[in-house]
């Protein structure tokens, strides 16, 4: 029996034709024995695109004499709500086809700490939202003042701050929880942004906080074996989208630390996966990482597929 954080990439979840409930019933399938083992599992979800398009439909909302529009945490917060809502509903299903409906699953509105002095407040590079073709990018630059950039050959993306967390508000909840043996999901889209105002109060801050990294920091804090990051893609690669790419089938955090230094990994996207295993193997000498494909989470698991970052690996 392990204890684990489950880290799941908002670009993985399509939030169009229903392909993000297909991708969270896959991902309730793939978990699923995992949970029914007797791990203690946290799962956490990213909401990438969905965040940008609450924020943009809110906004448009208020341009109509709709509402006042909201900031990126409370668009954080109604997604956290929304995607632990319909993935508690497929987790729960898929429990229930195993014969074990007792196994409760439950979501936690998370808050995340962060510096108010972060330099990410001024340098803005975390993509949300949809994805635009650059001419369409650079005239919504020129009608609404925000900054929109090239994300990893996919298209153009609102970019916004995203502070580094320092502390999860309810992280010994989130560990209490598991080890009662519920499946929870927490921290999802991040977690929302907040900066410390008194000894246990808080206030939201303007921006989106990074799932990769926010989930390390949280299997640090519950003293978790294993942080397993699924997204959209089969293994980490070097060279990605040239004709001489590498897939990496096993990485050391020297090794992982060696790619960033190179700028091997996209800032908004792998880069944070990376980082976020190579923290945590690092900070004690069995635990282990693996980042792989959502579909093929089971697979990556036992070793079949997917990037294992431990402290004695073998590169491919």
């Amino acid at each position: 029996m392990s204890r684990m954080v489950v880290a799941i990439g908002g670009n993985a979840l399509d939030v169009h034709s229903g392909g993000q409930q297909s991708q969270l019933e896959q991902a309730a399938r793939s978990l699923v024995p995992l949970i029914t083992s007797g791990n203690e599992i946290v799962l956490v979800h990213g909401n990438g695109p969905q965040v940008g398009i609450i924020h943009s439909t809110m906004l448009d909302a208020q341009q109509h004499g709709i509402g006042d529009g909201a900031p990126f945490y409370d668009c954080t917060a109604m997604n956290e709500g929304s995607i632990g809502w319909h993935f508690e509903q497929a987790i729960q299903r898929e429990l229930e086809r195993e014969g074990r409906a007792d196994i409760p699953v439950c979501t936690v509105v998370t808050r995340v700490v962060v510096d108010a002095d972060d330099p990410a407040f001024k340098d803005l590079e975390k993509p949300v939202g949809a994805f635009y073709d650059e001419a369409t990018a650079k005239k919504l630059m020129q009608e609404t003042g925000h900054k929109y950039a090239e994300d990893s050959g996919r298209g153009w993306r609102l970019m916004v701050a995203s502070p580094v967390p320092k502390h999860i508000v309810e992280a010994e909840t989130l560990k209490n929880l598991a080890a009662s043996g519920t499946v929870v999901i927490g921290a999802g889209g991040a977690g929302i942004p907040v900066v410390r105002t008194g000894q246990n109060t808080y206030e939201g801050i303007e921006g989106v906080c990074d799932k990769d990294i926010t989930s390390g920091l949280i299997a640090q804090l519950i003293d978790a074996d294993l942080l397993i990051i699924l997204t959209a893609v089969d293994r980490v690669s070097i060279n990605f989208g040239k004709p001489d790419q590498i897939d990496l089938s096993m990485l050391t955090p020297d090794e992982a630390e060696k790619y960033i230094g190179e700028g091997q990994f996209p800032p908004g996207s792998m880069q944070p996966k990376v980082q976020a295993c190579a923290d945590f193997v690092r900070s004690r000498p069995d635990r282990k990482a693996v980042i792989a494909n959502l579909n093929k989470a089971g697979y990556a698991l036992t070793g079949q597929t997917g990037t294992i970052i431990t402290n004695d690996a073998v590169s491919a």
